[in-house]
């Protein structure tokens, strides 16, 4: 490996973003959760806490979804949900939880599209879900961006409706408030569980039904435990504490099958030949700084299982077989470092060229043949442009790789290392192109174009819309421009912009990348059929 220095870039980074997690875990503030405890029960964080095994990998989807989001509502911390793929008695599931701290659990428009975001989850690998249920229903200021849409709070429904014709374990806890819409949810579970005196479940509440009809009933003889487990027969369990409640849980999920399907070679894990740690000194935190991504990979794969593919051609894209915590997986890598082409001509790191996109192309078609699940790692500026790529078909051998990685039927992880620009953002797998997972590393970028570039466009076309109207613009105003265009682009190009909008699952810090693309297999492992492969109509 090369010798370089540590990268306190990195480290910089990675401490700010313990400390944005360390926020986020308060959710709606430490008076918000002394409140939660007055009232005898457990935040989310809690519950999932008692709830998934303790010597099991437990990995937090969306942890920053809402971040810088609804300021003038007081925020919506990790989207109002806390959600993990976990283990519960032994199996890998989905816990979501309703952060009752952050405006009684209500649902924003982020907290809908982060609910999507795990019943997806949960669908394409045949995960179990585990609901713990406590939320005010649908945040009302912000109904009509929340509530008749196609992505929006009814899917939540539709989609229990499809996980159970699909055989997916649905689990709901009921431990506050079920409201409304809300209410269908635990009953289009598989069970439903209630904990006494706390969870409710109703269509409307007894203000509502005040309103509404003149009865004056109380939220208990309404909906309460006692209600629905003896009276509507609704839920099939009732518990006095919280720590009952989940335990029953455990005892469900005990008794489910574990069931993984043998589509992916496994054999036994080594580590990797570096420590994960030398990842800090690899990959460089500074804009235009080059480093060699085959160290990289050695970071992240177990020792000696690498087997380049192509390594003499197309060399700004890195492709090759490894294992990564045991299972074999193609890996499809932007090479930052300068290089030469076949014909000695000097090729720019991170760009995807001709012959690259051809031989990336190549490679996912055959790891989808072999049933091999395909690791992304970003870090693109975008395809070459100019005459001669043009003339060589540039938009042709992009197109054949857009079209590889659509079609792929085998699981495919992305992790944005770096930039990720342009159409490279799509050909390396970005999140259109639907990644079973996707993270990225607190230096990433996610953007059309570098904030340099697209600053001095944006520029221009303000500068001749200017002009145009006979207005004229000195130097110093030029520069005060061009510096408030980048500040903006700036903020949209952090990976704190694209978490909190959930194009990506979360933000990791490095060393988790072998983990978080290992336990990802291991949850693909349980979708029962591959679908046949066919890439359709390649211009060659």
């Amino acid at each position: 490996m090369n010798d370089v220095p540590n990268n306190d870039g990195m480290k910089q980074l990675l401490g700010e973003l313990q400390g944005n997690l360390a926020k986020v875990a308060l959710g709606g503030g430490q008076k918000s959760i002394d409140k939660q405890h007055e009232k005898g029960k457990l935040t989310a964080r809690e519950r999932i806490g008692y709830l998934v095994d303790k010597n099991k990998p437990v990995i937090e989807i969306g942890a920053l979804a809402g971040w810088g989001m609804y300021e003038a509502e007081g925020g919506c911390p990790s989207a109002g949900t806390v959600a993990v793929m976990a283990y519960v008695s032994g199996k890998q599931c989905l816990v979501v939880a309703n952060d009752q701290t952050v405006k009684a659990g209500a649902w924003f428009p982020i907290t809908g599209k982060k609910n999507l975001r795990l019943q997806e989850i949960a669908m394409e690998n045949h995960l179990p879900i585990i609901y713990l249920v406590d939320s005010a229903g649908v945040y009302l200021p912000m109904q009509d961006e929340i509530f008749p849409d196609k992505e929006h709070f009814g899917r939540i429904f539709r989609n229990n409706a499809k996980m159970s014709a699909m055989g997916i374990t649905q689990i709901a806890a009921v431990m506050g408030a079920c409201v409304a819409g809300g209410a269908y949810l635990p009953i289009m579970s598989d069970e439903t569980l209630m904990v006494t005196g706390k969870g409710s479940i109703f269509l409307a509440g007894p203000y509502l039904v005040k309103a509404a009809i003149g009865e004056d009933i109380d939220i208990e003889t309404l909906g309460g435990a006692v209600t629905h487990t003896e009276i509507s027969g609704i839920a099939d369990y009732k518990f006095d504490t919280e720590q009952e409640c989940l335990e029953q849980v455990k005892r469900i999920m005990d008794k489910l099958s574990t069931t993984q399907f043998n589509h992916f070679s496994r054999i036994e894990p080594l580590p990797p030949a570096v420590p994960a740690t030398d990842i800090y000194k690899v990959v460089p935190t500074a804009a235009g700084k080059t480093y060699d991504t085959k160290d990289l990979i050695e970071c992240i794969v177990d020792a000696k299982s690498f087997d380049e593919y192509k390594t003499d051609y197309g060399k700004t894209i890195v492709c090759g077989y490894a294992r990564i915590d045991g299972w074999a997986v193609g890996i499809v890598a932007n090479q930052r470092k300068i290089v030469k082409s076949k014909l000695g001509e000097m090729q720019i790191g991170g760009v995807i060229y001709n012959d690259s996109a051809d031989k990336a192309a190549r490679f996912i078609m055959n790891c989808n043949q072999k049933k091999i699940p395909l690791v992304f790692l970003q870090d693109v500026t975008g395809f070459m442009v100019g005459s001669r790529s043009e003339h060589a078909g540039i938009i042709k051998d992009g197109a054949k790789l857009v079209n590889a990685v659509a079609n792929s039927v085998v699981p495919k992880f992305t992790i944005i290392v770096g930039n990720s620009f342009g159409a490279g953002n799509y050909a390396m797998c970005g999140k259109a192109y639907d990644p079973r997972f996707i993270y990225a590393w607190p230096n990433a970028k996610i953007a059309v174009m570098g904030g340099e570039q697209a600053a001095k466009t944006l520029l221009q076309i303000q500068v001749a819309g200017l002009k145009a109207k006979g207005q004229n613009i000195d130097p110093a105003e030029e520069q005060a421009l061009l510096q408030k265009i980048k500040d903006k682009y700036e903020v949209q190009t952090s990976p704190y912009y694209a978490a909190a909008r959930l194009w990506v699952d979360n933000i990791i810090d490095p060393v988790q990348t072998r983990l978080v693309i290992a336990e990802g297999i291991a949850a693909a492992s349980h979708q029962p059929v591959l679908p046949p492969f066919s890439t359709g109509v390649i211009q060659v």
